[in-house]
């Protein structure tokens, strides 16, 4: 079994498996010669030909134990027929979606070049003995984008999250999430990892209509496919009523977090932690901060990762310290 697997499901304390958000992007050199290449963001994310060699840039430079497919949680709702955009220095912009159009069909064909790219990292994967990570966003994130029609970094207009229609959109999220994480396991992503980058906004009176409930649904089916699952709700107050609540294989955890606690809290895996801003800095201060968390967590199963995405800013040289780093720590 692969490390990260054995780590996920064996609760093996004795490895320490590494993988990184983000790893296959804007610091790398050679993913910004694509990117040039190509402006449009949802285009190069349906191009299976370069979608698989930017999946596996960071393993060819880097000793890492997982790919994670190079996608965007907003294929989902770009798959059911909202326009999507990314605009420089802005981020992601939505239009108005039209729930009469949406077809099982149309979605599955438009998402097909995705599934394409997973099968054939999957076939590299398996080879090397690497993990194949796919992902989706959590229900209430794709929620948030999907009626704010941008970033809530930006601005957010909440009286739109408590209508009816709130409520049937979350259950096409819920229906189509499932439809697209069935889609990547069968093609050969064998973790999943949910995305829910913005659940530190919920009011805690709202945790369990929109992070809750609709978590756990997918948290179940995936577990109902034989696939672990790895929960990431950046910046949720309470990590243990979350993991008590939804039940994931492992959490991980952000940077704004005590890790002592979750130490002390949570008795499952443990992903991640890491300022990704330490990456930017001297190699004795990220020598510093990730054996804080090597020790910290060295009687735990615990998978090395940040607490966000690598930065677009990050030298590749001390990606490579730090994985060498993890892979040199003795338990």
């Amino acid at each position: 079994m692969s490390p990260l697997r054995e780590c996920i499901l064996n609760n093996n304390t004795k490895i320490k498996p590494i993988w990184l958000m983000r790893q296959a992007g804007r610091y790398l050199p050679e993913f910004r010669e694509i990117r040039k290449e190509n402006p449009n963001f949802i285009n190069l994310c349906l191009n299976e030909k370069l979608s698989y060699e930017i999946t596996l840039q960071p393993l060819k430079r880097f000793n890492l134990d997982a790919a994670i497919i190079f996608s965007d949680i907003l294929m989902l709702p770009y798959g059911i027929g909202q326009k999507v955009e990314f605009k420089k220095n802005f981020g992601p912009i939505l239009q108005e979606l039209d729930i009469n159009k949406i077809n099982e069909d149309n979605f599955v064909k438009k998402l097909q070049p995705i599934y394409n790219s997973i099968k054939k990292v999957s076939e590299y994967s398996n080879k090397n003995t690497k993990d194949l990570i796919g992902f989706v966003g959590a229900p209430w994130t794709l929620l948030v984008y999907m009626l704010n029609k941008q970033s809530p970094k930006k601005n957010i207009n909440k009286e739109l999250f408590n209508n009816h229609l709130t409520f049937n959109i979350l259950k096409l999220i819920d229906k189509y999430l499932k439809i697209h994480i069935n889609n990547q396991i069968k093609h050969g992503a064998n973790i999943i990892q949910i995305f829910d980058s913005w659940a530190g906004l919920v009011d805690e009176k709202d945790l369990e209509k929109f992070i809750y409930k609709p978590t756990f649904s997918l948290v179940e089916y995936i577990k109902s496919l034989g696939v672990p699952v790895i929960c990431f709700p950046r910046n949720i107050k309470n990590y243990k009523k979350y993991v008590e609540v939804i039940k994931p294989d492992a959490i991980n955890i952000d940077y704004n977090v005590d890790p002592k606690i979750i130490k002390q809290d949570i008795n499952i895996a443990i992903q991640g932690g890491l300022n990704p801003k330490v990456l930017l800095g001297n190699r004795e201060d990220l020598k510093k901060e990730a054996t804080k968390y090597l020790n910290l967590f060295k009687d735990k199963p615990y998978i090395f990762n940040l607490g966000h995405g690598v930065l677009p800013e990050t030298n590749p040289d001390n990606v490579d310290y730090l994985v060498r780093l993890v892979k040199e720590f003795k338990c």
